[in-house]
């Protein structure tokens, strides 16, 4: 008990004899650890002399007035920065968690229909101006996160439901993303947004049963509809092919018989004006053509003098077997 008395003792008279050292030490070390200040690679430093903005420090080590006489604030500017409405992400990871609970106030809003559908979003945007995100507008997180809702509200407000919930998602997403940006740019917030995703938009739970039903028969509308359009556009074309092919048949058929019966009839016309030229020679030159025609799909031919006796020596036939056999038939 008495060493440890002791200790204390001699603890005590060694400060007092240094106590200027030790006061200059502490001193040193709580201006040391107020005066230094590392900024990360995708921040900038935003440097407060006694509540007033005095300058902007770039990433790596940076020194400031000690004892609360400057002050820092370090702005993500080159981190895309997020915001979740209908839900929030819980753990993020190879399987990202997400709650809707709670959050119900943010995704239920009213349609130009007068329904109601559950819109979740996410607004993606990055600090391009740490000047104006600090100084321009009080609290800019809280004030983007109720732009987003004012600006998300007023566009579904002016579609209807089936829009919003199909083919109308990406043109409200684009709309929202256009006019959060103006109205960033109005507040001069100093923040550019990149992104605003639909995450999710579906009927409320209530109604979402009877709701899934009407879609489905919907569809199965469409897919009705889309079957007899394409069995119209298969036989109808057909059809149509068919009959004009027909048509067009008829009509070269009755066209090359009435050129025929032209030409057959202008034919008999010029024959018969040159019968009447000249009756002998038209009549022989028809008779010559006419046997030539019929001789050309005879056989052997063999033509005899009527007041010959016996032309077998005169023709040689006996060395033709053929000949032969046609002549005794």
């Amino acid at each position: 008990m008495r060493n440890q008395d002791q200790q204390m003792q001699d603890l005590v008279q060694w400060i007092r004899n240094n106590a200027r050292k030790v006061l200059l030490l502490v001193v040193l070390v709580i201006v040391v650890a107020t005066s230094t200040k590392t900024v990360g690679p995708e921040e900038e430093g935003v440097v407060l002399m006694l509540g007033k903005y005095n300058r902007t420090v770039d990433p790596g080590l940076n020194f400031i007035l000690p004892l609360g006489l400057e002050k820092m604030h370090k702005i993500p500017v080159q981190r895309q920065l997020k915001q979740e409405f209908g839900f929030r992400t819980v753990e993020a990871g190879t399987r990202t968690q997400y709650t809707k609970a709670g959050y119900g106030d943010e995704s239920l809003m009213l349609t130009g229909d007068l329904n109601i559908a559950d819109v979740e979003w996410v607004i993606q945007y990055r600090i391009v101006n740490s000047y104006q995100y600090l100084f321009r507008v009080r609290d800019a997180e809280d004030a983007l996160h109720d732009m987003s809702e004012a600006a998300m509200r007023k566009i579904v407000g002016d579609r209807t439901v089936n829009e919003v919930l199909t083919v109308g998602r990406q043109e409200v997403a684009s709309t929202v993303e256009q006019l959060l940006q103006r109205m960033c740019d109005e507040y001069e917030n100093g923040i550019r947004i990149d992104q605003v995703v639909l995450q999710d938009v579906n009927p409320p739970e209530s109604v979402k049963a009877s709701f899934n039903a009407v879609n489905e028969a919907q569809q199965e509308r469409e897919t009705l509809i889309n079957r007899a359009e394409s069995e119209y556009n298969r036989v109808i074309p057909r059809a149509r092919g068919e009959a004009e092919e027909t048509i067009q048949l008829a009509e070269g058929y009755a066209l090359n018989r009435v050129n025929r019966g032209t030409g057959e009839a202008d034919r008999f016309t010029a024959l018969y004006e040159e019968y009447i030229k000249a009756p002998q020679v038209t009549k022989k030159r028809i008779y010559l053509e006419t046997m030539e025609r019929i001789m050309a799909n005879t056989g052997v031919k063999v033509i005899m003098d009527e007041n010959g006796a016996n032309v077998l020596p005169l023709l040689n036939l006996g060395q033709n077997p053929g000949i032969q056999q046609q002549i005794a038939e």
